[in-house]
């Protein structure tokens, strides 16, 4: 029976639909994170009578056939690349993107990582850091004898230096832009790289246009909103059981045919 195929597509887009659900509450507090939705799309149609035939007379066109759909697919899993909320920390080197674009940090392999979390600190070289130790780009690095670190909205980098009453200038921190934010791939850790389906990364100043400014000592959270997920996941939970009902009741009657034959 056909419907026990269409329905088994129902329950696995649903478990899908979960999973999303579950990886976007279990990182509500996740510095930078962006939450995922996942979307669907139906699958082939089985023709089961044509339209636009000559009807049985011959004088008109029958209007509408009749195709079955054969159930659902995921068709792809977006990230939601919206504002989170900006929470102050008091942290002299967590910095937040008060609109678009990403830090840009080198990784392991000499490859430009790009993130949303800006909890920085200074390595032991004094070079600024992300939080597992990747530095940001452009290099910066901080005196040893630094009193205090001022980063203005424009991404601006000035420290003030043992005594001294003027600070000096130590660089500037640049933004990443993409054409396609969500087409990032996403490695874990805060981390994404460019892709195809991104474009390349457009580089320019915080405050710039289409660029955000930095805000020094707040970070952004998570843009997960807790009671939308629950709100999502009590539907796809209905949408599963419902589709496990359909099983149930092909299977009855099934059984009521195989009574019959007996």
């Amino acid at each position: 029976m056909r419907v026990l195929s269409i329905a088994a597509t129902g329950m696995a887009a649903q478990q899908t639909n979960v999973e999303v659900i579950a990886n976007n509450i279990a990182n509500a507090n996740t510095t930078g994170f962006k939450r995922s939705r996942a979307e669907f799309t139906d699958l082939l149609y089985q023709m089961e009578k044509n339209n636009s035939v000559p009807s049985a007379s011959g004088d008109n066109l029958i209007p509408e056939g009749a195709e079955l759909g054969l159930g659902v697919k995921l068709s792809s899993i977006r990230s939601i690349n919206i504002q989170g909320p900006i929470v102050n920390t008091n942290n002299q080197l967590d910095l937040a993107i008060n609109g678009g674009g990403w830090f840009q940090v080198q990784g392991a392999g000499g490859q430009t990582l790009y993130t949303r979390a800006g909890t920085l600190n200074t390595d032991a070289n004094g070079q600024i850091v992300n939080s597992d130790g990747l530095a940001v780009m452009p290099n910066i690095t901080v005196p040893a004898e630094t009193t205090s670190i001022t980063i203005n909205k424009t991404g601006e980098v000035f420290a003030r230096i043992g005594n001294s009453e003027t600070q000096q200038s130590l660089g500037q921190i640049q933004l990443a832009n993409f054409i396609n934010p969500a087409g990032l791939h996403a490695l874990g850790g805060n981390m994404f790289a460019v892709t195809e389906a991104s474009g390349p990364a457009t580089v320019g100043n915080p405050g710039d246009p289409s660029y955000g400014v930095i805000e020094q000592g707040y970070l952004e959270q998570s843009n997960v909103d807790p009671v939308q997920e629950i709100t999502d996941l009590i539907s796809a939970q209905r949408v599963y059981e419902l589709n496990s009902k359909v099983i149930s009741a092909a299977d009855d009657m099934s059984g009521v045919i195989t009574k019959g034959l007996r």
